[in-house]
């Protein structure tokens, strides 16, 4: 009985804990809450980001100021695609896959420079310890 009491406990000190960070970054640094989403659905966690944060990122981007912190976010974790760490990339070409069918149509020109990156994702193939 103990045990899902405790593990909910530690899931919603967590939460609390990750809530109360982001505010102080909003609070104290030149961090925009699109810019916290954008590093959100590009975390190194499973699973893909949801419908309403691509949304909601895709529509800040025509927002200048906006549009270059998420094309530098992406950038970033584009252009440190690891083999090891693979969902960070992998993410990323989500959230750029999503700007460039619903965001501004400068996002095409804008990531020209990462085509070489993104090919060499294509080819990639994950070979867990199972097989």
């Amino acid at each position: 009985m103990a045990q899902p009491f405790l593990h909910e406990f530690k899931k919603q000190a967590s939460f609390f804990l990750k809530e109360k960070i982001k505010t102080a970054r909003l609070a104290l640094t030149d961090v925009t809450p699109t810019q916290i989403l954008t590093e959100e659905a590009t975390n190194g966690n499973p699973g893909a980001p949801d419908t309403k944060t691509l949304k909601m990122i895709s529509k800040a981007a025509f927002e200048v100021d906006d549009y270059w912190r998420i094309v530098g976010i992406l950038h970033k974790k584009l252009s440190s695609f690891d083999k090891k760490n693979w969902r960070v990339s992998y993410k990323a070409v989500i959230v750029l896959e999503h700007l460039l069918t619903y965001g501004p149509e400068s996002v095409a020109e804008e990531f020209q420079s990462d085509k070489d990156v993104i090919r060499e994702m294509g080819s990639f193939q994950l070979i867990d310890e199972k097989g």
